[in-house]
């Protein structure tokens, strides 16, 4: 079934279809799954992901039962629905495929339809007291933009799938404002002056107290996700905790719910090191703002090589995320196993004339294992650019075809 409907992870522009029309006729068919618990929205460019993450590890330190639906997925289509860190059952998956396959069918809903339906309609089924809710894009024609939370979080704007959303920040800030919700408080992660006061029209229009996470005093929080650019993150995390009228949140719970992301919620893909001899980090970054973030990162990270193991979807200029690496970095470029993929054809046209050193390769797992092959003591491989070349190289790691 999920082979035979589109899907935006795999396709691309294709398998898009915005507006809520469609999820709206889903969710009456379903009797309104997600009106069964509270839920918190989460929206933004970068860091939504990890926020959301976050924010379900300290509700399932404070003793709640946590729904958590995030997108895209990095091994297993399962991870994207999860309660209190454990993958939906694939029986779970089967039978509500099975169940509804006519309805499904007839109405040629999206992939990405019918997955939010199956979250709703399992967290309904296990009584979850909260879910955290991931946008997939955007925010006011996304799929989740159905529900009605008790608080929205947008974590910051930045130029990613501009051919959707807008080619300027302010376009697509309107489009991730469009989550706002009629007196219902909201958490912004970034205060950026350029778009601050389009939030705040948006805001007051429906009667949503603003809190900007620059109001956080966070020295004395720490998470065990690693990288830079998750002190932000965390900073959201906490101020939207503090700002959803939920009991029991102390600041000790907090604490142990951000030292307790991986474990209680078993994300991946974040600054995440899977080998130290040679020291191999993956990481989903993908656009120009999340590549800088992770550049800022090496800059405290003792290495003596910098090895780019790195591949791209269609829609990227490579140039702009490559110079955001030293000119000294040895790239390792391929296309990840996906339609939407850049193939390396058309990343050797964006790169006609650059300086840098660049080797291509036909798949992800040759540029890796070359990479490895390459690496000296001492030598540092990242792996980023995109979600499905992480991906590619844990599936590599767990397969146990490469000597880690």
């Amino acid at each position: 079934m999920f082979s035979r409907l589109p899907m935006f992870q795999r396709k691309g522009e294709a398998a898009y279809r915005p507006g809520l029309e469609a999820m709206e006729e889903l969710d009456g068919y379903l009797k309104h799954p997600h009106c069964s618990f509270r839920s918190i929205h989460v929206g933004g460019t970068n860091g939504k992901g990890s926020t959301s993450h976050m924010i379900a590890s300290v509700l399932q330190t404070a003793g709640h039962r946590v729904g958590l639906y995030t997108s895209p997925h990095l091994l297993s289509f399962r991870e994207r629905i999860k309660i209190d860190g454990r993958m939906i059952p694939r029986e779970e998956v089967s039978s509500f495929i099975s169940e509804h396959k006519s309805f499904f069918e007839q109405k040629q809903f999206s992939f990405f339809e019918m997955t939010v339906g199956m979250a709703f309609s399992y967290f309904r089924k296990e009584e979850v007291d909260f879910a955290v809710i991931e946008v997939g894009m955007g925010g006011r024609l996304d799929a989740t933009n159905i529900i009605r939370p008790i608080l929205s979080v947008i974590t910051n704007i930045g130029l990613d799938h501009s051919q959707f959303l807008g080619t300027t920040r302010p376009q697509i800030a309107k489009e991730k404002a469009g989550i706002i919700k009629e007196n219902t408080p909201l958490v912004i992660g970034e205060e950026d002056p350029e778009i601050k006061s389009l939030f705040e029209k948006n805001a007051t229009q429906k009667n949503a107290p603003i809190f900007y996470a620059k109001e956080v005093l966070d020295h004395h929080f720490s998470t065990d996700l690693k990288g830079f650019y998750q002190k932000e993150n965390m900073k959201t995390a906490v101020l939207a905790l503090k700002n959803s009228r939920i009991k029991g949140l102390t600041e000790a719970v907090i604490q142990k719910g951000l030292s307790s992301v991986i474990g209680n919620t078993k994300i991946m893909g974040r600054w995440q090191k899977i080998s130290e001899k040679p020291q191999v980090i993956l990481d989903v970054g993908h656009n120009e703002e999340g590549l800088k973030m992770i550049s800022e990162q090496l800059k405290s990270t003792p290495y003596n090589q910098l090895h780019l193991v790195m591949g791209f979807v269609k829609g990227r200029k490579i140039k702009p995320l490559l110079s955001c690496f030293s000119n000294i970095s040895k790239f390792y470029l391929s296309a990840p196993q996906l339609e939407r993929a850049l193939s390396v054809e058309e990343i050797k046209e964006q790169l006609k004339n650059t300086n840098k050193e660049i080797l291509f390769f036909d798949t992800v797992e040759t540029a890796f294992k070359s990479a490895m092959r390459a690496t000296l003591e001492g030598d540092l491989i990242l792996v980023c650019g995109s979600t499905f070349v992480v991906a590619e190289v844990l599936a590599l790691k767990n397969s146990n075809k490469e000597n880690f």
